[in-house]
């Protein structure tokens, strides 16, 4: 695999442009396997107004230390921007992210000069289509401080493709994810305990949208997320991970693995359970209605 550099991380303007051309089906789908280069970025500073905002959605307290998802936020526009190169195999729209793992090697500062780089891995079958990892890494100083791995399922065959089936993927043969190890969320997790209860407004995309740059309308506004089979805009699945995650600020420190799966697409507005459970080292997260109990997000934090 090889790397291609670009001056700046690019505008999400022209790779939105890009993804709405990819629906089209003489552009769709460029080939059979992933990329063989990986998209990269250098001398990447953060805007400590832009870190206070993402904090503020997604309920952090303010920190010059990054979030574990923040630098999902930072690497998104690369990963756009290579899901809407014509070597991706799979068309962007109608891709449904179904799980990510972040890996918070150490600490991050807001003063920290970072380097980014983005690849696809893993194209694979799924019983309900077929996944393809997304991988990104944050360097500080030459060396790996952050991974994150996001997995996009492609629904084909039995599927009625409005998301509301329950799609986390089966456990995938071959190497763990990115070279990263075991995932945590293998091993048994702890039993969850509601911690909160949180009305989630309707407008909530919007506002991750504007800090985050994720615009996919099916976020935006209930009248466009009726064009993809949505009754009304639901949420983010990496707000729901970052806010699932702000309640534990203070519980852990240090270099963690955070591991999540999205479940039930979450309807705005709603309200909604935020629950965690701890054994040893390994903490358990939860997002689930308050109505039903069904269940948004699960997933695993441990510490590394």
């Amino acid at each position: 695999m090889y790397r291609r550099y670009v001056s700046e991380a690019p505008g999400l303007g022209g790779s939105y442009a890009r993804a709405l051309r990819s629906a089209l089906p003489i552009v769709s789908g460029g080939g059979t396997e992933a990329p063989d280069y990986e998209l990269a970025v250098e001398g990447v500073h953060v805007d400590r107004d832009h870190l206070a905002a993402y904090d503020r959605v997604c309920g952090f307290r303010l920190s010059d230390e990054l979030p574990a998802t923040y630098v999902h936020v930072l690497a998104f526009p690369l990963a756009l921007r290579l899901m809407t190169e014509r070597e991706f195999p799979l068309p962007i729209v109608g891709l449904v992210h179904i799980e990510n793992r972040v890996v918070q090697h150490r600490a991050v500062s807001a003063s920290e000069e970072l380097a980014l780089r983005v690849r696809a891995e893993r194209l694979r079958p799924h019983d309900k289509g077929t996944q393809i990892d997304l991988v990104g890494e944050a360097m500080v100083d030459d060396e790996v401080a952050w991974t994150g791995v996001s997995t996009y399922l492609r629904r084909g065959g039995g599927s009625d493709g409005n998301g509301f089936d329950d799609v986390a993927a089966p456990p995938s043969e071959g190497s763990p994810q990115a070279g990263l190890g075991e995932p945590p969320d293998e091993r048994p997790a702890p039993p969850l305990h509601p911690s909160a209860t949180v009305r989630v407004p309707d407008d909530i995309g919007r506002r991750y949208a504007a800090v985050a740059g994720d615009r996919n309308p099916i976020h935006l506004h209930s009248l466009s997320a009726r064009l993809f089979g949505f009754p009304r805009a639901i949420a983010h699945g990496m707000w729901l991970k970052a806010r699932a995650l702000a309640m534990l600020e203070g519980r852990l420190d240090g270099p963690l693995d955070v591991q999540v799966r999205f479940k039930k697409p979450l309807l705005l507005p709603s309200k909604v359970t935020l629950s965690s459970g701890q054994e040893g080292d390994l903490v358990s997260i939860g997002v689930h209605s308050a109505k039903d109990g069904s269940p948004h997000l699960t997933g695993t934090v441990a510490r590394r």
